[in-house]
């Protein structure tokens, strides 16, 4: 199938052919003749299908029926919610690419940056608006932004918004726009919650399912080291010694975990940079820029920053930590082996991680082959014993151990040699009272 057999107009089929777009993806050819149709649509599909085309194509057409020239300022006719900063970056971009031979104005918004930018761009007027949950509640309760007169309203990522804690977030912008809208919904797994939403936003959907999660793409060569947590790091720097492996995205649990695994890269004298939370915007445009160009050889990301890492041509992805969640696992991986391009998915697996391959293998259908001739095999082969815990007897003994206060001034103020005026039998008044001088001092 062509672009052209799904009906889309010649301003924006020339933006697909100057981008290199030959035919549709699965989802794009099953996604776009539904939602050009007016139908609210629910995608379950991974990261790397083609999903920002599936939606932004067809909204594009949509609002550039009758557009013209109309007096006074553009109404927002289409708001997309997306989890993280990058990703918004990437589906704005996708948004100027296709539409650059239309008249429509797109606009981004996130967090971590001055709003001055944002607002000034508001100011003018835009028909298709990409925010962040956070910056969007905030820019609408300054009055900036008005969103009554929303036609379509697509909600990516929504089992990250989950992850993230920006469901609740989603509620209250949801409450806020029009009920009569055309709502589109992606999602790479459907947790309960998510199910529930889709029930509560989406009238009558057309399901488009492509890859279920369970699968991964056959063309990447997965393989698996078991290895001592405190020898990963040495291992790693082995495997970077082959310098075919040229561009490798390395998966950390912990924001802090990745600085540690970029610092003993670069002390090794390997290229590499982070990528997570805790960096600011333009530190994680510049390190996913150098990534890009080739500048720097290694990107450490957690899951949140990697969401909407698009690098089509990636060579490695190595799990230095194992995700405890496996649906995340087949994201990762996914990360690799696009554009028809074969890929390479290399975990280490520590002792404490091994229930999290069981749910992996699990999932995905088949056993990871494991790598036994390396420099750094695993040594320990148990998991550490749960220290035990001792409850706590109320008896007279475990009162007298040391660090315990209170007993040893109760012993002598009981005995009446030691009571200074008080009453028989009241030892407690005297230490309420200095307590109570100690709280005024």
């Amino acid at each position: 199938m062509t672009f052209e057999e799904l009906n889309i107009i010649p301003p924006i089929l020339k933006a697909l052919a100057q981008e290199n777009y030959t035919s549709p993806t699965p989802i794009q050819e099953q996604a776009i003749p539904p939602v050009l149709a007016g139908r609210d649509l629910l995608g379950c599909a991974q990261t790397g299908t083609g999903k920002t085309a599936a939606f932004a194509v067809p909204i594009l057409q949509l609002l550039s029926k009758g557009q013209g020239s109309k007096p006074g300022k553009r109404p927002i006719r289409s708001l997309i919610l997306t989890p993280t900063r990058e990703l918004a970056i990437q589906i704005q971009d996708n948004l100027e690419a296709y539409g650059r031979h239309t008249s429509l104005r797109s606009c981004v918004i996130f967090g971590g940056v001055s709003q001055k930018p944002q607002e000034a761009a508001l100011k003018q007027g835009v028909d298709i608006l990409v925010a962040t949950p956070g910056r969007l509640i905030d820019l609408m309760n300054q009055g900036f932004i008005d969103l009554q007169h929303l036609q379509i309203f697509v909600l990516d990522e929504a089992d990250r918004m989950l992850d993230m804690g920006f469901i609740h977030d989603v509620k209250r912008i949801v409450a806020k726009i029009p009920s009569k809208k055309q709502t589109l919904l992606f999602s790479a797994t459907m947790p309960p919650e998510i199910a529930q939403m889709v029930k509560t936003i989406l009238v009558n959907p057309v399901k488009v399912e492509i890859t279920p999660v369970s699968s991964t793409v056959d063309k990447i060569n997965q393989s698996l080291y078991f290895v001592d947590k405190e020898n990963k790091q040495k291992q790693l720097i082995h495997l970077l010694e082959d310098k075919s492996i040229a561009s490798v995205l390395v998966f950390t649990r912990t924001k802090h975990g990745a600085d540690r695994v970029v610092r003993d890269l670069s002390r090794a004298g390997i290229s590499a940079q982070a990528i997570h939370g805790n960096k600011s915007q333009n530190a994680r445009q510049s390190a996913l820029g150098n990534f890009k160009s080739g500048a720097t050889r290694v990107l450490v990301a957690t899951d949140i920053a990697a969401r909407g890492i698009d690098i089509d041509e990636l060579s490695h992805v190595i799990n230095f930590n194992l995700p405890n969640i496996p649906e995340t696992y087949v994201h990762r991986i996914g990360r690799t082996g696009r554009a028809g391009l074969s890929g390479t998915a290399i975990s280490f697996c520590d002792i404490e991680e091994k229930p999290y391959l069981k749910d992996i293998e699990k999932v995905i259908g088949k056993t990871i082959p494991v790598v036994t001739d390396h420099p750094y095999p695993m040594m320990i082969t148990t998991k550490p014993a749960e220290p035990v815990v001792k409850s706590r007897q109320p008896s007279r003994p475990s009162r007298n151990k040391p660090g315990s206060a209170q007993p040893k001034q109760a012993k002598p103020a009981s005995k009446p040699a030691g009571s200074s005026g008080g009453k028989a039998g009241s030892p407690s008044r005297p230490s309420a009272n200095r307590a109570k001088v100690r709280g005024k001092s």
